[in-house]
């Protein structure tokens, strides 16, 4: 068995896309770096414009050939380009809630957004990275860039933590995962390239040794470090708790959306050999997370910690499309992704903007917010709706996909511990919904008597308010144009490119 190793070589515009943020980020530099007074219209604006012109870039050429670029180390199909997509939406959607927040934080805005940006093109670069020194590489330039967007509230301790625990997790997981690294590259016969690893352990009849089971435990570990899978979830909670809202939903969404790109290239070529046990090993994985991400996020007080614990739950839930490993499975993965960005984003606007008017982030607090906001109110409400897959919001149709495409695959039991732990999902967010709409104390809630909702006044003033409408109406609708979405993404994607089963 040989893996050929692309269509055709070219190197122009092979990281076009890529380099649109990098041009983005300079400008910033430049700009801040020449102008006195700080115009953050402008910052903004060319941040949210370079993103812009990536997505425009990366939809321009969907139909192109695949193309391999830089002695290998780039490859870009159709399957890179979806998740490149998503991130760089998930980017320009997560812009709009630092605003108002870095304002009243009174942060420094220029280096928040040359962070931003160089996270979301270090995720872009992972996306399509096609040799290990590459997909470390750009592994490292994320994490070390996110532990510095955590920390950057400086006088808050809790920031400073929190960085320290990315940082310190984030190394050890990318430890474990170097590690991995080495195994394959001394078994391939000093591969680095992905597909010549494959070709490399093919000649040598090294696939069934306990090299590439060290190879596979290791690699596994550090990628479930990354996507938060229980039991490597440890450091999930204190991170969202402790770092600055915006920027934990920008973490919450684009660094998933990063590793889920690298595990799904990583076991789909890498052990093609194998595919049994890694399947086995996610799916276990996979109902850890759903089991105790649902049961924990029961007992939070914290808004910002039953987020965690609720996206430990959902990666679980995103992870049976890449088990399936199928059309299908693929397809239904990247689109509940899509919904999920407008649905954990949509809640994350209206927890940074309650937080921006009360200073508080405990669940207790949004007692009898209906009767105060019944804006936020119902798009809480609304994202939260959908987050459980109740129908007929976004997340229902997500999840019917998902679930249907794992159980056509044969995977009944992870399939029916999804259904019952999303049913366990249900009860925390109505729980949420019921304490804003229905008070049952007569004393007002503290936190509600100087609670005072901005009219609208600009795009600048009210940016986490059109985010939040924006997000609450991809919460409802979407899900109506799934059967669409997904016939487009399944015609698209070609399996003999991705060499998956």
């Amino acid at each position: 068995m040989k893996l050929e190793l692309g269509t055709y070589f070219s190197y122009e515009s092979a990281i076009l896309p890529e380099c649109i943020p990098i041009f983005g980020l300079l400008i910033i530099f430049i700009i801040d770096l020449l102008s006195h007074q700080k115009n953050t219209i402008l910052l903004y604006f060319v941040s949210l414009t370079s993103l812009l012109i990536t997505i425009i870039i990366l939809s321009l050429r969907w139909e192109t050939e695949p193309i391999i670029s830089f002695s290998g180390s780039f490859q870009t199909n159709n399957l890179t380009g979806v998740f490149q997509i998503l991130i760089a939406l998930s980017s320009m959607l997560c812009i709009p809630l630092a605003l108002e927040y870095i304002e009243r934080t009174k942060m420094t805005i220029p280096e928040f957004l040359i962070f931003l940006l160089t996270t979301t093109t270090a995720g872009m670069f992972l996306c399509s990275a096609n040799d290990l020194v590459t997909i470390f590489v750009s592994l490292e330039c994320s994490s070390l860039c996110s532990s510095l967007l955590c920390s950057y509230t400086k006088r808050d301790i809790r920031s400073n933590e929190a960085a320290m625990k990315y940082l310190l997790i984030g190394g050890i997981s990318s430890s474990i995962l170097a590690y991995g690294f080495s195994w394959l590259y001394g078994l391939s016969g000093g591969e680095t390239n992905i597909q010549k690893i494959v070709n490399g352990i093919w000649d040598t009849q090294m696939y069934n040794s306990t090299g590439i089971f060290i190879a596979f435990i290791c690699i596994t570990i550090g990628l479930a470090f990354k996507l938060s899978l229980v039991p490597f979830h440890q450091w999930t909670p204190d991170i969202y708790e402790g770092s600055p809202t915006p920027v934990v939903a920008f973490l919450s969404v684009t660094s998933k959306i990063a590793s889920i790109a690298l595990a799904t290239r990583i076991f789909g070529i890498v052990f093609i050999f194998s595919p049994n046990e890694w399947k086995i090993i996610l799916e276990i994985l996979a109902i850890s997370s759903m089991i105790l991400g649902n049961l924990i996020a029961i007992t939070q007080t914290s808004m910002k910690r039953m987020l965690a614990y609720s996206s430990i739950s959902q990666i679980g839930y995103i992870i049976i499309g890449l088990i399936t490993g199928d059309f299908n499975g693929y397809a239904s993965m990247i689109i509940y992704t899509f919904f999920y960005i407008f649905m954990n984003l949509g809640t994350f606007a209206c927890i940074i903007l309650f937080g921006l008017r009360t200073g508080t982030d405990n669940i207790r607090d949004y007692e009898g917010l209906y009767t105060k906001d019944p804006l936020l109110s119902l798009s809480l409400t609304l994202c939260l709706l959908s987050l459980g897959g109740i129908p007929p919001f976004t997340g229902f149709f997500g999840k019917l996909y998902l679930f249907w495409s794992g159980w056509r695959a044969g995977f009944h039991l992870l399939v029916m511990v999804a259904l019952a732990t999303s049913i366990i999902s249900i009860y925390y967010y109505l729980k949420i919904i019921k304490l804003m709409i229905y008070s049952e104390n007569e004393r007002v809630n503290p936190y509600l008597q100087a609670y005072i909702v901005s009219p609208f006044v600009s795009l600048k003033k009210n940016s986490i308010e059109l985010t939040m409408v924006l997000c609450s109406i991809g919460s409802v609708f979407f899900g109506f144009f799934i059967s669409p979405f997904f016939y487009f993404i399944q015609d698209t994607l070609n399996l003999s490119i991705f060499f998956l089963n």
